[in-house]
């Protein structure tokens, strides 16, 4: 892969690669743009047939205006994710008409989640557990609390803290790879070698799963698997530079912390030694502390993983200047609208925003639209 001189750019490498971890880079995009078809194992219930087919804003790997539905029933305050009707997660296309999946009516919590941005994954997964439990540290103010999601890794079985994906259900990018594979395009793999059945149920599963799994297997050669490449580039594509600050964004980064939005958006964190020089002790400016909060009505309903129904993790901010529209279901078409819509732990601080003068909301916008 050519190298270039310039700071990192929308979908490049991480600078600093050696020349194998440039090679897997460049294997893990081609998979990442592969498109699926039924032969190959994708569906046969399945959201799109491409990684890059959501992720695709500011470049490949970005977030996307794509939204896929969750849904369950809460009975009083009890969440059931109706897995034996095929939730929580909906997929709305298939291989055959008769294995189409609807919401059941037995759902009374549906939601829409967007597409995450990719950029800098690599960065996040190395920082170490220990960084991220450091912030659950008493005494915030406002009442802001925070916890680390703690789940079990598929990929290893250790306990871990999660940092991937809207409830931090996943601690791993190899985990987030594969849980992808196999709930968004239907491809099973040595992680989860079990096909979702449409809306649970087996005989149509039976009659439509066209391809042994699992799906993904381990190439002999290259002692991966298409998740694994999938996951090499997650992890070796660079964050978005931000923008050089202007005066305006300068007096925005001050008021960013004076409203309190610091307090959850973490500025930066620190990478662990790494066997990858480029993810090594590295400063990682995500904006956020990683944690999940109680986001009040911000929050989606949905219990997953160690996350509970208002709970959603703290978003980082890097790169957000291209991924409108905001928050987990794009309900935010611009900034001031999504942070009008924080409440729970993010009320405080949605209220300092709420009284600043216009001039200055602009300030802070500004400031946001340059990480």
């Amino acid at each position: 892969m050519a190298r270039h001189s310039g700071p990192p750019r929308a979908a490049d490498p991480l600078p600093g690669l050696s020349n194998a971890d440039l090679v897997a880079f460049a294997d893990g995009r081609l998979e990442f743009n592969n498109r699926e078809d039924a032969a190959g194992g994708l569906g046969p219930i399945f959201n799109r047939n491409s990684c890059a087919a959501c992720h695709v804003q500011g470049g490949i790997g970005g977030a996307g205006t794509i939204n896929v539905t969750r849904f369950g029933r809460t009975t009083n305050d009890i969440f059931d994710p109706l897995a034996s009707l095929g939730g929580s997660l909906l997929q709305n296309m298939s291989i055959h008409p008769a294995a189409r999946e609807v919401v059941p009516r037995e759902a009374n919590v549906i939601v829409r989640r967007q597409t995450t941005a990719l950029f800098g994954l690599g960065l996040i997964e190395a920082i170490p557990d220990e960084t991220i439990l450091a912030g659950e540290v008493a005494g915030k103010p406002d009442g802001v609390l925070g916890r680390a999601a703690i789940i079990t890794d598929v990929t290893t079985g250790d306990e871990r803290v999660g940092r991937f994906g809207w409830k931090a259900q996943q601690a791993t990018l190899l985990a987030f790879s594969a849980d992808a594979y196999v709930n968004e395009m239907g491809i099973t793999s040595r992680f989860f070698p079990t096909e979702n059945a449409p809306n649970g149920k087996a005989d149509v599963l039976a009659t439509h799963d066209r391809v042994n799994d699992p799906e993904d297997t381990i190439d002999p050669v290259t002692g991966k698997a298409d998740i694994d490449h999938s996951a090499d580039f997650m992890r070796l594509l660079a964050p978005l530079p931000p923008r050089a600050l202007t005066a305006n964004a300068t007096a925005g980064q001050a008021l960013f912390t004076s409203t309190g939005c610091a307090v959850c958006h973490t500025p930066s964190m620190t990478t662990g030694v790494n066997v990858i020089a480029a993810l090594s002790e590295k400063e990682v400016a995500l904006y956020s502390d990683l944690l999940l909060h109680d986001m009040g009505r911000l929050g989606d309903g949905i219990v997953q993983a160690d996350a509970g129904a208002r709970e959603m993790k703290t978003a980082p901010l890097w790169g957000v200047r291209v991924s409108a529209p905001y928050l987990h279901d794009g309900r935010a078409p611009s900034i001031d609208a999504a942070v009008r819509a924080h409440d729970g732990e993010g009320l405080a601080s949605r209220t300092r925003y709420t009284q600043l003068t216009a001039a200055e909301r602009q300030q802070l916008i500004e400031f946001i639209n340059s990480l």
